[in-house]
């Protein structure tokens, strides 16, 4: 049975799902399938407008995705599905997802990708089936996407203990950011890399560069998971008022 929270704090527990396993992969596929029309979509429109201006394109790219993501990760819970790969995994760590439904969110997670690419595609006029010519090799991508996924993964973490109401915005701003200050510009998920892989567009990666964005993005998710896992664990749960039995005084329950 769960316990009465008062108002004002977050509760520590998963909520209850009220929502089948069909209605939550919809959902997420649903979601996924958008970021990726935003991601590569926005990508197109930028470099058309830019007119070789690549910082120009790259900031297009980069506010519309950030925006999208506010909305498309609301509201990141078990109940409805996650609208963010990357979230998925941060549930399954809090254990608000249990790992096989995560598989199966990973597995729509890909195909809606995909699938979101060949809408942008599309819309734009260009060819549907698409293989990306674009490399992003070396270590330091490869580091930039370990330290962009760390991070995504750390404050959605952070954010779901503390302050899960802000937890749409806190993603899309690390996003924002993480495009610019990352060499990678923050891919920070493999279902996202593996479906930017079919577009030869300005948000595309080459499939010979996919593997090591995520070999460093599951180590990244992991070492997140540990991380974070330890800090917030050891953090102090908050204390509710109620009045002591007989008395007129208030006592502390932690």
């Amino acid at each position: 049975m769960r316990a009465s929270v008062p108002a004002g704090y977050a509760s520590p527990e998963p909520r209850l799902e009220t929502f089948g396993l069909a209605h939550r992969l919809a959902a997420e596929a649903l979601g996924t399938a958008l970021l990726l029309a935003i991601v590569v979509g926005s990508g197109i429109m930028g470099e058309r407008l830019a007119a070789g201006n690549e910082t120009i394109a790259l900031l297009g790219n980069t506010l519309a995705t950030g925006a999208g993501l506010v909305i498309l990760s609301h509201d990141p819970r078990p109940d409805l599905g996650c609208s963010l790969p990357a979230v998925t995994f941060a549930l399954a760590i809090r254990r608000e997802i249990a790992w096989p439904h995560a598989a199966a969110y990973v597995a729509v997670q890909v195909v809606a990708g995909i699938t979101g690419v060949w809408i942008a595609h599309a819309m734009f006029a260009e060819p549907i089936l698409q293989v990306s010519t674009k490399l992003r090799d070396g270590p330091s991508q490869a580091l930039a996407e370990f330290v962009a996924t760390f991070g995504l993964i750390g404050s959605i973490l952070n954010s779901l203990r503390f302050r899960p109401d802000a937890t749409p915005w806190i993603v899309g701003l690390y996003i924002t950011a993480a495009y610019w200050f990352t060499a990678s510009t923050s891919f920070a998920n493999p279902a996202v890399t593996i479906a930017r892989s079919f577009s030869n567009t300005f948000a595309g990666i080459s499939p010979s560069s996919a593997p090591a964005f995520i070999a460093a993005q599951l180590l990244g998710a992991i070492a997140a998971g540990v991380a974070f896992g330890w800090l917030l664990n050891g953090s102090r749960k908050p204390t509710f008022a109620r009045p002591a039995r007989g008395r007129g005084r208030v006592v502390r329950v932690i």
